[in-house]
């Protein structure tokens, strides 16, 4: 992190991490979207994963893509990015520090494929709503997309309308691209081009899409999501216990930073007594 890190994502609303994860992990990660059962029908289940497509045109998409295999457990806490969502989104200086992922995310797009715009500043959901108060961080949810392919001119890369985050107007076009537009052409939105081990970071509240894949072949992206510690799963998935056992104690708590208590349970831990 540098001022300069912090300057920029609160001016944007997003930064790039260029080189973000290394070949070997790439690799293995690759390795896991080719085992995909490219058949598996929208609710099927795949390892710990669903499949739970957004819309037709964004393409074949894992949730809880954490579960789908070895390779996803390592970017829970990845150093490239683990410190950076934790200052933006990890409620830094009070007594609930720390970061829960809301959602992981497998993401294969092929031709034709696009994802509408949504989100911005302008009444947006606080889920995903930007802040900045006090001199701290306060974003409710920090996203991280991972380009597992090189996404440039032609690739469907993500597009944003840098600032967007903090708007206090509707943009007056994003109507007609939400409901289905593809936003190749809004105005004020830019792509944003990565090569193969890049990561985005952004805050949720900013203004974003998927512009239109026109090339042959595959955009290959995972997708994790980052908020406080008290936030809950999106659509309500639980992982399974022993899988939960077999992880380290730092991604055992992200991914479940405030377990349930049963009735007959000893305390348990204020989810400020962490250190990660």
């Amino acid at each position: 992190m540098s001022e300069l890190d912090d300057f920029l994502f609160d001016l944007n609303g997003y930064l790039i991490l260029e080189n973000a994860v290394d070949g070997d992990l790439l690799a293995r990660l690759d390795a896991e979207f080719d085992a995909f059962p490219r058949d598996l029908a929208r609710g099927d289940w795949y390892r710990g994963a669903q499949r739970r497509d957004y819309t037709p045109e964004t393409g074949f998409e894992l949730h809880q893509a954490v579960a789908a295999g070895r390779p996803f457990e390592e970017l829970v806490d990845h150093p490239s990015w683990f410190a950076l969502v934790k200052h933006f989104a990890g409620e830094e200086g009070s007594y609930v520090p720390g970061v829960f992922i809301d959602e992981t995310i497998a993401s294969i797009r092929e031709s034709g494929g696009h994802h509408p715009v949504h989100s911005g500043g302008y009444r947006g959901a606080l889920r995903g709503s930007y802040g900045y108060s006090h001199g701290v961080f306060r974003c409710a949810q920090v996203n991280i997309i991972l380009a597992l392919t090189d996404i440039g001119e032609g690739d469907g890369a993500t597009m944003v309308v840098p600032g967007s985050h903090k708007s206090n107007l509707p943009h007056p076009l994003a109507g007609d691209y939400a409901r289905g537009d593809r936003m190749d052409t809004l105005p004020g939105a830019v792509p944003v081009h990565l090569a193969k081990g890049d990561a985005l970071l952004f805050v949720d509240g900013l203004m974003h899409g998927g512009s239109t894949r026109t090339n042959p072949g595959e955009r290959r992206v995972v997708i994790y999501r980052y908020g406080p510690v008290w936030t809950s799963s999106r659509y309500g998935y639980a992982y399974d216990e022993a899988w939960l056992k077999e992880l380290t104690d730092q991604r055992r708590r992200v991914l479940r930073p405030v377990p349930p208590v049963h009735i007959g349970d000893p305390c348990p831990a204020e989810p400020g007594d962490r250190d990660d």
